[in-house]
């Protein structure tokens, strides 16, 4: 990219800020060389907090996560705001119009009318583009499953509101969304939601599967209160493989899966009581932790953070919400009592 995409006179890399020396220098690398991460969800429109570095997967304070931080102690202003989320805009546009591979960053700062240099101050790849499309689905998300989530104890219907909500929030998006799905199937792109790219996107999803199951009158023994929501998020991820590519009026089967599948999810659960099911429930984890590489970093860092410590069905303890089968189940023999009524 010519330096002068990102120094031309009047074309400031962001409102009230003179691009720092060297910006534009290589296509992929944010204006003040912070390159800006993929991560939390962000408000409509709004920039980031605070950088990072896409190379460790740091990511914003709060707000939208692709942007670049403004200076130390310096607010973003509306026009700052606005020519991020034109960016975006235009940019998912282009990637429905003519498809994500065809679409350089170049053809999307020509359409915003903006220099090269600024959109990639503001986002610093193609892909940083899609994660800020991440960060808008789940900011949206999060707004959206508030009244389900407040009105609801009920698990099933707790989960399916918040599965129907998705389908809600990302019904505009659905033809650009198998645009782009042959590159976020590839586990190892950083477009796929389950690489370290995509962490806290994805653990803002997750975040919302945990109040699901909080929020509920469901009874989880407390080793798998982290376990569960985040088997929880994997059902909704292939709700959105199906999703994709669904050609039914409105979705219609997509929303059909969800309530089923919200039912069967609230049996699992409910099964999950039962301690002699608790092992299988976290094999089923370790599973996708092991194999799937976001995820898997993920589990590392809780497997370290919790060394030297214990649970209490690991020292053999009794938990709230235990339920163990009687003397003679093991045998299959059938229950009788409170066990068969359960």
């Amino acid at each position: 990219m010519p330096v002068s995409d990102a120094t031309s006179p009047g074309t400031p890399t962001t409102p009230g800020t003179p691009a720092p020396a060297g910006a534009g220098a290589s296509p992929g690398t944010a204006a003040t060389g912070g390159a800006a991460v993929p991560g939390k969800p962000m408000a409509a429109g709004g920039p980031a907090a605070s950088g990072g570095s896409a190379a460790s997967g740091g990511s914003p304070a709060s707000g939208g996560s692709a942007a670049k931080a403004p200076a130390s102690g310096e607010a973003r202003t509306p026009k700052s705001e606005q020519t991020r989320t034109l960016i975006l805009e235009t940019a998912l546009r282009l990637f429905q119009e003519r498809g994500y591979d065809k679409t350089t960053m170049r053809a999307i700062a020509k359409e915003a009318g903006v220099s090269v240099g600024n959109a990639y101050y503001y986002f610093a790849s193609k892909e940083h583009l899609v994660q800020g499309f991440y960060d808008r689905i789940a900011e949206e998300h999060r707004v959206a499953v508030r009244p389900v989530l407040e009105a609801e104890k009920d698990f099933e219907a707790r989960m399916a509101g918040v599965l129907t909500a998705w389908l809600d929030i990302a019904a505009p998006y659905h033809e650009f969304a198998a645009q782009f799905f042959k590159n976020a199937a590839d586990p190892e792109s950083p477009l796929s939601p389950f690489s370290p790219e995509s962490e806290h996107a994805r653990e803002a999803a997750i975040a919302i599967h945990r109040e699901v199951l909080a929020g509920s009158k469901a009874k989880v023994a407390e080793e798998l209160r982290d376990i569960l929501p985040e088997l929880m998020w994997l059902s909704q991820m292939g709700l959105v493989l199906y999703w994709v590519f669904d050609r039914s009026e409105g979705s219609e089967r997509s929303r059909r899966l969800a309530v089923r599948g919200a039912r069967l999810t609230g049996r699992g659960v409910a099964l999950a009581r039962f301690r002699v099911l608790r092992p299988l429930v976290r094999e089923v984890h370790e599973l996708f932790s092991d194999f799937l590489p976001g995820m898997a970093q993920a589990a590392a860092s809780r497997r370290t953070a919790g060394a030297g410590g214990g649970t209490g069905a690991e020292a053999g303890r009794d938990e709230p919400g235990d339920e163990r089968p009687g003397p003679g189940r093991a045998g299959g023999e059938k229950p009788s009592g409170p066990a068969a009524r359960t």
